[in-house]
């Protein structure tokens, strides 16, 4: 079954809740008070999306997080790699040479095939969208671009 996990659930809408109202800076407290999210789990989420450049962090007596750009250009691919790594269906659909049998494996490239199918979807929803603030089609990052801002965000971790 693919499904995410709850953390990336409660990360969406940590992100959700920033999006609605962008020019304001909130503290991990009113994030965890205004989503009913444990206060902890809150902040560990907020480190996670702040390495992956989701959010930024402003220090001091009138710190808090803002989303690092508009929810309009962070798609939910973003998201689920920020938090989950990329989505792949096999260990095939990661790349060559992540599977022990791929020389003589018939179905692999199906399984890739599938795999950006569902990525491409990914990549075309946004969070606006995702909070229901936007629900007009939206232009976002390139697929191309995303994987390797994903990709940097994983070997920096």
């Amino acid at each position: 079954m693919l499904r995410i996990s709850k953390l990336t659930d409660y990360a969406t809408v940590i992100l959700a809740a920033l999006a609605e109202q962008p020019e304001r800076v909130q503290t991990a407290t009113s994030l965890a008070e205004q989503t009913r999210i444990a206060a902890p789990t809150v902040s560990k989420l907020l480190k996670q999306l702040q390495r992956a450049k989701l959010v930024t962090s402003t220090r001091g007596l009138h710190g808090g997080y803002q989303l690092a750009r508009p929810a309009t250009q962070i798609s939910a691919a973003a998201i689920l790699d920020a938090l989950e790594g990329p989505l792949t269906l096999t260990d095939c659909a990661a790349g060559q040479g992540h599977c022990g049998i791929e020389e003589t494996c018939r179905v692999g490239r199906v399984w890739q095939r599938l795999n950006l199918a569902i990525r491409r979807s990914l990549y075309e929803v946004s969070l606006a969208q995702l909070a229901g603030i936007d629900s007009t089609q939206v232009r976002l990052p390139t697929l191309e671009r995303e994987v390797k801002a994903a990709s940097s965000v994983r070997s920096s971790s």
